[in-house]
């Protein structure tokens, strides 16, 4: 087991394991689908690398956090940056083109059901070259004090083991033309992974 230094996040640990994907794939312009309060973005923000930011999120009070966190002034757009109300289970043509979009901690917070409209949104509409999509490993919460069915957020609709998770990645991979990688994240232990885990896909 790695042990967790005392200060460290596991939220730190995930947006470094997307800022180092990111990085070395070469990216210059990347979507962040359910940006949330922007934490991301402002880690992405200061890399020269990433020349074109947009964030997407349907909580409008998300969004006015970020546009605070982030500096962003609504009358003066910033050259690089913008986030905007938007969902990442709708077709959106302005969302295309895009060198890589990230999935960071968002898709448990959407029903099962609704999984297929996200594909077909980021995979077949957006499709980006890099996907990056991470979410909660069910098989660690027991680490982290759970009882057997407990959820870590009450906003989860859902939470994947690895299994779970790698068989749902496969085969959008597959249906979609990606290849897919994959990695723990979060002080991993044998057998069950990290806390949180993470699927690179890469169009072929």
């Amino acid at each position: 087991m790695r042990h967790r230094p005392a200060d460290t996040t596991l939220h730190d640990l995930r947006i470094d394991a997307v800022l180092r994907r990111l990085q070395t794939s070469g990216a210059a312009s990347v979507l962040d689908l359910g940006c949330g309060r922007g934490a991301l973005l402002k880690r992405l923000l200061p890399v020269a690398q990433f020349t074109r930011l947009v964030g997407i999120d349907i909580d409008m009070q998300a969004l006015a956090q970020a546009r605070q966190v982030l500096d962003l002034d609504l009358l003066r757009p910033h050259p690089r940056l913008s986030v905007s109300y938007g969902s990442f289970e709708e077709v959106n043509r302005e969302l295309s083109g895009f060198d890589a979009a990230v999935l960071l901690e968002t898709i448990e917070h959407i029903d099962a059901g609704h999984l297929p409209r996200m594909e077909r949104a980021v995979f077949v509409g957006m499709h980006p070259r890099l996907i990056l999509v991470t979410t909660p490993n069910r098989d660690y919460n027991p680490v982290h004090g759970l009882a057997r069915g407990e959820r870590r957020h009450p906003g989860h609709r859902f939470e994947w083991t690895r299994a779970q998770f790698r068989q749902w990645a496969g085969g959008v991979a597959q249906r979609n033309g990606y290849s897919v990688i994959f990695e723990d994240l979060g002080w991993p232990q044998p057998e069950i992974g990290g806390s949180s885990q993470m699927a690179s896909f890469v169009a072929n």
